[in-house]
């Protein structure tokens, strides 16, 4: 006897995956550390992951080595102002010109917490999917030759509000 006959309510699709969908709007290390752990933690536990990278968060997509980008001369201003890759991620509070920085970095190494670089490629190889914001691309002038190996195509807010809107999980960070 099937559902229909017991007048009980069809079962969930329950082979669909729980989704998460995460802003990442800032490259302060105190915020893109807690994105890039829930991504990982999220993926780990089955979730699908996205991550929507948009303006100063997108700078934590680029290249370490990367240093002046843009097509003009404010565009390069700005990324001498604000370096690229997530190598170069400073506290938003505490930075103390680099030694708070340094002393979280070294209090996390002893206790064994993965850096944000281990924990991008660990995301990536988990599957979950980094969108650069293609309005921020344009407005910093990056290319996608600019970024990390793995990053997703582009995305522009609509595309990724409809994505966070079928995700049963949202965050802003």
């Amino acid at each position: 006897m099937n559902d229909t006959e017991t007048g009980a309510a069809p079962a969930a699709n329950e082979a669909e995956p729980k989704r998460m969908a995460i802003i990442c709007w800032s490259n302060d290390l105190d915020r893109v550390w807690p994105v890039m752990i829930l991504a990982t933690t999220g993926a780990a536990s089955g979730l699908e992951v996205d991550v929507f990278f948009t303006f100063w968060g997108l700078r934590v997509l680029q290249k370490n080595g990367q240093r002046v980008t843009g097509n003009n001369l404010m565009q390069k201003a700005e990324s001498l102002f604000d370096r690229g890759g997530n190598e170069h991620l400073k506290l938003s509070k505490l930075h103390f010109g680099g030694m708070g920085t340094s002393m979280i970095k070294m209090l996390a190494k002893q206790h064994k917490v993965a850096s944000v670089s281990e924990l991008m490629e660990m995301a990536i190889e988990a599957g979950v999917r980094l969108h650069p914001c293609q309005m921020t691309m344009d407005l910093y002038g990056l290319k996608t030759s600019d970024f990390i190996d793995g990053v997703q195509p582009t995305l522009g807010a609509a595309s990724f509000i409809d994505m966070a809107a079928k995700a049963d999980i949202q965050l802003f960070i």
